[in-house]
């Protein structure tokens, strides 16, 4: 959430910042938030004075009644005066309401370096490895799935309907395979703390990572306890602190996490909708990191570096991306994209976002934390990264991996975790 405080000081900035995400109406919702915000300073203003009234007023009926005088006309005052401070203090609550409704609305504010501009905007940093070559015509995953026997569309759609799929034999233990050896990687390596958390969330949790009230449309909610799927571990993760004071020596707080994520897709209809490439629910690796604002843009490039890292040791192509500012996520102050090479789709998918929300998600979750004992709190940055999304890493790995006869020869780092390295084509 955008911290008020930031509007008074710099309201041409903010707004000119948000109208880089294309939204015309930032300038007059900024202004519209700090005109109610002076109305309400004026009011409160206005109470201590009528507060301070008050206590002198009682002080004079006291002394009235020790003094056997009549203390009539000062009564009739303290009840207007009452009056008065009950209305303004329904005003003020009124006023508070109002302006954490608007600020919520507000995404978070672009980093200088983000591009201006739409996706066609957006700034391939670098790309890395080489594409496979082929002396046949690769298949797309879900023709090559479809053969060997590991994924089934069908039967998902049947079960679950349309964007749901079944992952059999190697695929299925192809999945649970790369996840185990990415978590392990992750604490072993990268220096991240596995946890495993709930799936469900509460109505705070969602909103205090911004995915509420923007993204209500795309998630999922139980109509009986109004709890929330989660769209991804990055929910209950970041969730964790809410209201609470870390240490500062106790940062940064680095976690991973496995879940499944649940995405209604609202505003995806007819597109990618063959194979695993888009779907409603989905396995995925998460990263969230807990760190000191000095030392959050340093620790954006680390964690894409780690994310990084899976794509480099499967030997597959993948090319880092700034997303622009019309493409940024909602509570995003800079991201940077991992895209992998598919050769059976011929697309770039991505596989992973990395970003950073400076305080944006912590100010409304209220996470903070003392540097040194005694000083004041501040809040800590957040920031999160897919290490990495299935299915995706697996539509690009199959057709990366494919062989003319059909079959499909893993990268050997996955064997020791899989327990095989080659998926045999399907016998004719």
């Amino acid at each position: 959430m955008l911290e008020i405080g930031r509007l008074r000081r710099e309201p041409d900035l903010v707004a000119a910042a948000l109208g880089r995400r294309a939204l015309p109406w930032a300038a007059e919702a900024v202004a519209a938030i700090l005109e109610r915000d002076r109305r309400r300073r004026e009011e409160l203003t206005r109470l201590n004075g009528l507060r301070t009234t008050r206590n002198r007023v009682s002080k004079e009926i006291g002394a009235a009644k020790r003094e056997g005088r009549d203390a009539g006309a000062e009564i009739e005052r303290m009840r207007g005066l009452r009056d008065e401070i009950a209305e303004i203090d329904a005003s003020i609550a009124a006023s508070d309401e109002w302006i954490a409704r608007e600020l919520s609305g507000l995404p978070n504010l672009p980093d200088p370096e983000v591009p201006t501009g739409d996706e066609s905007e957006n700034l391939v940093v670098r790309s890395c490895g080489e594409a496979p070559s082929f002396d046949f015509e690769p298949l797309p995953h879900w023709e090559l799935g479809r053969s060997l026997g590991i994924l089934d569309t069908d039967a998902g759609s049947k079960v679950s309907g349309s964007g749901f799929l079944v992952l059999r034999g190697a695929g299925a233990a192809l999945q649970r395979g790369l996840i185990d050896w990415m978590i392990r990687l992750h604490t072993g390596e990268h220096g991240y703390t596995e946890v495993r958390v709930p799936y469900l969330v509460r109505e705070e949790a969602m909103h205090g990572t911004g995915q509420l009230p923007k993204f209500a449309e795309e998630s999922y909610v139980t109509a009986r306890d109004g709890l929330w799927l989660i769209p991804t571990a990055e929910v209950p993760v970041t969730n964790l602190h809410r209201g609470e004071i870390l240490r500062g020596d106790s940062l940064p707080r680095r976690y991973v996490a496995y879940s499944p994520c649940f995405r209604r897709e609202a505003g995806a209809a007819g597109r990618d909708t063959r194979g695993m490439l888009r779907v409603h629910q989905f396995d995925k690796v998460e990263l969230v990191r807990f760190e000191r604002p000095d030392a959050s843009r340093r620790a954006l490039g680390v964690l894409t570096g780690e994310a990084a890292r899976i794509l480099e040791l499967l030997g597959l192509r993948y090319r880092v991306v700034t997303l622009a500012s019309e493409d940024l996520g909602f509570s995003a102050s800079l991201t940077y994209d991992l895209e992998v090479w598919s050769p059976g789709v011929r697309q770039w998918l991505e596989v992973s976002s990395c970003s950073t929300f400076t305080d944006f998600q912590s100010r409304r979750a209220n996470i903070r934390f003392r540097p040194v004992q005694g000083a004041p709190t501040e809040f800590v940055h957040t920031l999160n990264g897919s290490a990495l999304a299935l299915p995706r890493l697996m539509a690009a790995l199959l057709e990366s991996c494919q062989r003319a006869d059909g079959s499909v020869r893993l990268p050997s780092v996955l064997e020791p975790a899989l327990g095989f390295a080659e998926i045999p084509a399907a016998s004719r």
